[in-house]
């Protein structure tokens, strides 16, 4: 039974369930395609700022696997040919790792790189005479 009350006044004040500390409490889990969109912007920017602004002539792409807090990383690019590969992967390399340490708190041992295509400069359209087969 309840204790009856008067009319205007305030009710009884509740009582504060006790405080659970932080480990206590549970985690917070960020899935593995989470981690890999962060490295995929991650590596985007880093190819924008290799090629002065320009984008990258196909978004890199991230595979991610978690465990226990460690991401392993494999970005997969598409380069210019001619350019200083191991400049431009050194550059992805390190956006990569930074930014899912900062974004997710997970350490990046090591970060995959996968080259899968080049691209030659576009050369113009064929000038001078042009010989068609019948």
């Amino acid at each position: 039974m309840s204790t009856p009350r008067t009319p205007g006044a305030a009710p009884p004040p509740r009582s504060t369930p006790p405080r659970v500390a932080a480990a206590d409490r549970g985690a917070t889990r960020i899935a593995d395609r989470v981690v890999a969109k962060i490295a995929a912007q991650a590596a985007r920017e880093a190819l924008a700022a290799q090629r002065g602004g320009r984008p990258a002539p196909a978004p890199p792409h991230a595979a991610v696997t978690v465990h226990h807090d460690i991401a392993r990383v494999r970005v997969s690019l598409e380069l210019d040919y001619p350019s200083d590969l191991a400049a431009q992967c050194a550059a992805v390399r390190k956006q990569v790792a930074d930014r899912i340490e900062a974004c997710a708190a997970m350490a990046v041992p090591e970060v995959d790189i996968d080259i899968e295509h080049l691209h030659a400069p576009q050369t113009g359209p064929a000038t001078g005479r042009v010989r068609r087969l019948r």
